[in-house]
């Protein structure tokens, strides 16, 4: 077929969730091969690739729309097997940064999805294998782009001890906090990209538990503790119900503060967080396996959009552009969303025209751009975080988004503002409007909650 004629090809590094929702988008407009470099297994069970998934993980109400306009009806999919729609704040039981209770209003319309990260991965990698445009290249290694400066013309694979080079049209990098992008561009003399770290020194400890009691059949609220950036070192700690009548339960510390992988200290560090309502509700939980911890959580950005030199054919998304500190929950939202980005701008420009890679790389970087400033505004303030002092402009937005805090904890309108911000489904400029500023100037309609608004009735299923 002439060149005219003829479907455009691409290939996606990494079958992450990342590069799945890529595929997804791709597949509407080209013949996609996802290639990755693990075995994947059959149904949700860990992998090597994703280390992460055995942390908390929850789907912002943003990320929750994204998914089913990717995939429409894959949420459902996932609460059929045990998912759950988590009513923000009606179903949370959640302390801010600024130690602050939200009470738990009713009156927005946010849903976390929460499963196991496992749960998720299986249910997307099912979905994509009945795309009939997607190829899927298991174990199978990237080593280096093929082309030039000016354009990406494949990917060179390694598969074995057999090496070949796949031709495309596009090549995504997705594969996450490992990407090789930053060399390969030096190979091909491209400039370097503008970085930026800011690492809160922030350490995970992961435990799983089963559900206590009958806390499995009553829909038992999710549990959030956040760190204080103001009172370093930084802790706190998330309960995550989720399939199977389990709990994930995270606990995290920053510098001097850190929790181990010790199974005995782990319900002591929890009673030694800001509030012991974690660390209470364990006391009668029988822990399901080792404490599993990670280190990995800063926040590392790379300013691809901002190139003046991009080369046609490649495009870099996901964490591979831009890695956050997880206890946000913001990365699988993000993922999503920049594939709806790169799929609104293939639906009016051809994915082989010149220029388009750049389009794409732009558009990716502004779901990026949103989740960014919410995490960096925090972790900022951590001591040592960051060579870079934060600018007056940050110190006053951080502030800021502190009082917007205090006022929706405890007003629903300006709670419904916050959450459209936090939730990625609007732009921070969302926090400068009447709903906000009128209850902010005005007063709270309720007095600030000096404990954690968890009923009796739902703590005697968890400690009786």
């Amino acid at each position: 077929m002439s060149d005219r004629t003829r479907r455009p090809t691409a290939v996606v590094i990494g079958a992450s969730a990342t590069g799945l929702f890529a595929a997804a988008a791709l597949a509407e407009f080209a013949d996609v091969t996802v290639v990755e470099r693990d075995q994947l297994p059959d149904g949700p069970i860990a992998r090597r690739g994703v280390p992460q998934a055995r942390h908390a993980h929850l789907v912002w109400s943003g990320g929750v729309t994204a998914f089913n306009d990717l995939l429409p009806g894959v949420v459902d999919d996932v609460v059929a097997r045990g998912g759950r729609l988590v009513h923000i704040m009606g179903d949370m039981v959640s302390r801010a940064p600024n130690e602050v209770w939200f009470r738990r209003f009713l009156s927005t319309h946010h849903r976390n999805l929460v499963c196991s990260r496992n749960l998720l991965d299986a249910v997307l990698r099912e979905r994509l294998r009945t795309e009939e445009r997607l190829t899927l290249l298991q174990n199978t290694t990237a080593l280096e782009l093929e082309g030039d400066a000016a354009r990406i013309t494949g990917l060179r694979v390694r598969s074995g001890d057999s090496d070949q080079t796949l031709r495309a049209d596009l090549v995504i990098d997705a594969s996450g906090r490992g990407s090789r992008t930053p060399q390969w561009l030096d190979q091909l003399g491209l400039p370097k990209v503008t970085e930026r770290q800011v690492d809160a020194g922030l350490v995970y400890a992961t435990r799983l538990f089963r559900a206590p009691h009958s806390t499995a059949d009553n829909g038992f609220p999710l549990i959030n503790v956040q760190a204080n950036p103001a009172k370093a070192p930084g802790q706190g700690g998330i309960i995550l119900p989720i399939e199977d009548s389990q709990w994930i339960v995270t606990l995290c510390g920053t510098r001097g503060g850190e929790p181990t992988n010790d199974p005995d200290a782990f319900i002591d560090f929890a009673l030694g967080l800001g509030d012991p309502v974690i660390g209470e509700l364990l006391k009668d939980a029988e822990p399901l396996g080792d404490v599993a911890t990670t280190r990995s959580t800063a926040n590392h950005r790379r300013h691809y959009e901002k190139s003046k030199h991009w080369p046609d054919g490649f495009v870099v998304l996901g964490d591979a552009i831009a890695s956050y500190n997880p206890v946000y929950g913001h990365g699988l939202t993000v993922a999503a969303q920049c594939a709806l980005a790169m799929r609104e701008i293939l639906r009016t420009t051809q994915l082989t025209a010149p220029g388009t890679a750049r389009r794409l790389q732009r558009a990716a970087a502004r779901p990026v751009g949103a989740a960014w400033d919410l995490a960096v505004g925090q972790d900022a303030l951590y001591p040592g975080a960051t060579n870079t002092q934060p600018t007056a402009m940050e110190r006053f937005l951080a502030r800021f988004v502190d009082r917007a805090v205090e006022t929706g904890a405890a007003n629903p309108r300006a709670l419904g503002a916050l959450l459209d911000v936090m939730s990625l489904e609007k732009p921070a400029t969302r926090l400068f409007s009447p709903d906000m500023l009128l209850p902010m100037l005005f007063g709270p309609r309720k007095p600030q909650l000096q404990g954690p608004p968890l009923s009796e009735a739902e703590r005697k299923t968890a400690t009786s």
